[in-house]
């Protein structure tokens, strides 16, 4: 692609609209499929979202390295389901990224 990541605006805009609160139970034949990845709740959904599509190596690369996005593992699956959680969620074909719901201090 020949935008940045970080300029490209119409893809972040055509994201950030399709991105969606879903539960856990309705991404289960997806994660099932080994399609669903984890994004930490200290990232931008958004902007994974972006780079992912974008083929960011780097970004990628470290954040996986950090622990911060990855491949939904059988716990956490677990964890979700035991807690009917809501989960923030982006495609990126053939991914469904998932991101906890931040929690909302007052």
């Amino acid at each position: 692609m020949n935008t940045k990541p970080e300029n490209d605006t119409e893809l972040r805009a055509k994201i950030n609209l399709d991105t969606a609160r879903m539960p856990w139970s309705e991404l289960l034949r997806h994660f099932a499929q080994g399609n669903v990845v984890f994004v930490s709740a200290d990232l931008d959904l958004v902007d994974v979202a972006v780079r992912i599509s974008h083929d960011d190596k780097d970004s990628i690369a470290r954040w996986m390295g950090d622990g911060k996005v990855g491949k939904v593992s059988d716990a956490q699956a677990q964890a979700w389901t035991d807690s009917d959680a809501m989960l923030w969620t982006s495609v990126v074909h053939p991914f469904i990224l998932v991101q906890p719901e931040k929690t909302v201090l007052h």
